[in-house]
């Protein structure tokens, strides 16, 4: 029988363990991105063979340009999930965006961790964006990316409360501060080719800016979504995700 003092003990281990269980679990559904806890998130569908290209943190007043070009010598579309600020710092180029033909979603409007955010700074941080993103392009906004994919039910029915599909991804590195394309292009298609594996299409992250510096460097970025698309397109074919939802 346990004393009263070791019994005080093994409860307080009991609680704490329980407390870093319950931790542990909010985590994994905030933040890891196969995680559906929180509600349905476009990741990739059962459609093997299909790849689809994202950008976030952008526009990029350097490297979108780039990125653009490099897009319409492949002939491959893209989504591009813009952060609110950046895109009202650059409409001209939100425009340039939207008339190659490539679609644009909403990464809010400061890059937040939302999954922590009041539900009133959720909803301005996101109507904000659509809001300016709709003026400058003249194109809705049917897509929302929640920053660092964080995101709990407040956020998800707050997008699907503005008419937008919450997106996330299947295939993503630290390519924001990984000077190596290679390096990036490698680990990508590793993920790749597991998804396919799987049966899966894959929603590949990369970024053409980034939300703390505007003129953040893109080479690696753009060149290892130009080895992807060498690499992949003679045998997958490369979507918008409008053609999943």
């Amino acid at each position: 029988m346990l004393s009263p003092l070791a019994t005080e003990i093994t409860v307080g281990l009991g609680a704490a363990a329980g407390l870093g269980l319950a931790a542990g679990g909010y985590a994994y559904a905030a933040m890891w991105p196969g995680s559906q806890i929180f509600g349905h998130m476009l990741t990739g569908p059962h459609r093997p063979g299909e790849l689809a290209l994202t950008f976030d943190d952008g526009p990029n007043a350097t490297w979108t340009p780039r990125l653009l070009e490099m897009l319409a010598r492949r002939e491959v579309k893209a989504i591009f999930f813009m952060v609110g600020s950046r895109a009202q710092a650059e409409p001209a180029l939100v425009r340039q965006v939207v008339a190659a033909g490539h679609l644009i979603g909403n990464h809010s409007w400061s890059h937040p961790n939302l999954a922590y955010c009041s539900a009133r700074r959720i909803q301005i941080e996101l109507s904000r964006t659509k809001q300016t993103l709709e003026q400058i392009s003249g194109a809705p906004i049917r897509y929302f990316r929640p920053p660092f994919g964080a995101r709990r039910p407040q956020v998800l029915r707050e997008a699907r409360r503005q008419g937008m599909v919450p997106v996330l991804w299947n295939a993503m590195t630290t390519d924001w501060k990984d000077p190596s394309a290679d390096a990036i292009a490698k680990r990508l298609m590793h993920k790749i080719d597991r998804n396919e594996r799987r049966g899966l299409a894959t929603t590949i992250v990369l970024h053409d800016g980034n939300h703390l510096d505007p003129a953040a460097n893109r080479a690696p970025s753009t060149a290892a979504a130009a080895q992807l698309i060498a690499h992949y397109n003679p045998t997958h074919q490369f979507v918008s995700l409008d053609a999943w939802s």
